[in-house]
């Protein structure tokens, strides 16, 4: 409601404002808490479920970047290496050909 006693006012102003502190150092209280939380036992559990299957995807992922690696080894053009590059999916297929591609600018300069 509207009151015309100034002093009042300030009074409810200034209350206003610290309920507003308190809940801004509650959400900051919040946020810390969440931050620092220690992983879940139980995610922990779904790590080692999943655990073999997932290093077996990383091995073949390993001996496809392998056999990506040889046949790079192979193609000495510039422009052959580019098409492979918009073609790859993966990161790491593009970051094999992007290293082939300097190794053969690289050359040409010397």
């Amino acid at each position: 409601e509207a009151t015309l006693d100034l002093a009042e006012r300030r009074r409810i102003r200034s209350a206003i404002r610290e309920l507003q502190r308190q809940e801004l150092e509650r959400d900051e209280e919040t946020l810390a808490s969440k931050r620092f939380r220690p992983e879940r036992s139980s995610h922990r559990q779904d790590d080692k479920e999943n655990w073999p299957q997932s290093r077996h995807l990383e091995e073949e992922q390993q001996a496809t970047l392998a056999a990506l690696s040889e046949q790079l080894e192979a193609i000495t053009s510039v422009e052959e290496l580019t098409k492979l590059l918009r073609a790859a999916g993966e990161y790491e297929e593009r970051k094999l050909i992007r290293a082939a591609i300097r190794k053969l600018r690289a050359e040409e300069i010397e």
